[in-house]
């Protein structure tokens, strides 16, 4: 049997190029990544608005946003929960945490939150839309003015709170980030339980309205000659006060944190300039549907 050896200078000739290679796309991701982590550095001292920033997410996204630089403005119709939210960061950063009153709901409302937002800080950098409620009732006899209600605050208070971010952000040519707190129930429901009629009535469709508006948004921003980020974070369950109690127990300890969904946020914002994150979807380990 004939064998064939490449000369050992053959040998690195072909080599070299592929190692070559390999130490420049790992040095390129390195930087990438570094990129990426120090990319929070743009935000500093930008004004951040989250709505419903009394509890639950809100008050986490709050508290991360402070840590990482930021002047944020806490809108909640509890605005004395938001105040106490000052005692989680450190003392010398408290003064960057603004808690004003806002029902998201209310257009009167979001008008004078925006209004004095505008006048005391210039303009609105990013905008959190976390603001939501789910009421309990069954669409088919629940009181209508609770199922307009969840469409208020789920929907037309993003719509609201949008127009207001958005018109600052061009109006200041201003490379801006709005982000849309959303639910895995803006993209499918859970199954029937056998005899049982379930009450999440108008908060899914809400959400898959969000779904939608992220695309909406996308396209808009992009048409009008902008390049602000649209992102909709849509987590599994979260254990926050929102929750039901028959859905707390069901699931147990399979649930998130408040604080899951603020570094989901936090990646967001810190993508690089051209990056966007258009959807992003979080569950805890384990959950089942």
């Amino acid at each position: 049997m004939c064998t064939y050896s490449r000369p050992s200078n053959q040998l690195k000739a072909t080599r070299s190029p592929i190692i070559h290679t390999s130490i420049k796309n790992i040095k390129r991701t390195q930087q990438m990544l570094r990129h990426t982590i120090s990319n929070m550095d743009r935000w500093q001292n930008r004004v951040a608005v989250v709505t419903g920033a009394s509890s639950g997410i809100g008050s986490a996204i709050v508290v991360d946003l402070v840590n990482a630089g930021l002047i944020v403005v806490g809108l909640a119709r509890r605005v004395e929960r938001v105040k106490e939210l000052q005692k989680l960061v450190p003392a010398g950063r408290r003064d960057k945490l603004i808690p004003i009153q806002c029902d998201v709901g209310n257009e009167a409302s979001v008008k004078a939150a925006f209004d004095a937002i505008e006048q005391q800080l210039g303009g609105i950098d990013i905008l959190i839309n976390n603001a939501g409620t789910l009421q309990d009732g069954r669409l088919v006899d629940m009181p209508i003015s609770q199922v307009q209600q969840t469409v208020q605050t789920n929907i037309m208070g993003i719509v609201m709170c949008t127009q207001r971010a958005f018109a600052s952000m061009k109006k200041r040519n201003f490379d801006g980030h709005v982000v849309l707190i959303n639910s895995i129930l803006g993209h499918k429901l859970f199954g029937p339980t056998p005899d049982v009629a379930p009450q999440i009535n108008m908060y899914p469709p809400s959400k898959h309205a969000v779904t939608a508006m992220t695309e909406i948004y996308r396209q808009e921003f992009m048409g009008l000659g902008t390049r602000i980020k649209i992102t909709s974070i849509s987590p599994g369950i979260v254990d926050t006060e929102i929750l039901p109690d028959g859905v707390r127990e069901a699931v147990q300890q399979t649930m998130l944190k408040a604080e899951d969904v603020a570094q989901a946020v936090h990646f967001a914002l810190a993508t690089p300039p051209h990056m966007q994150v258009h959807e992003m979807i979080i569950k805890p380990v384990g959950e089942l549907f």
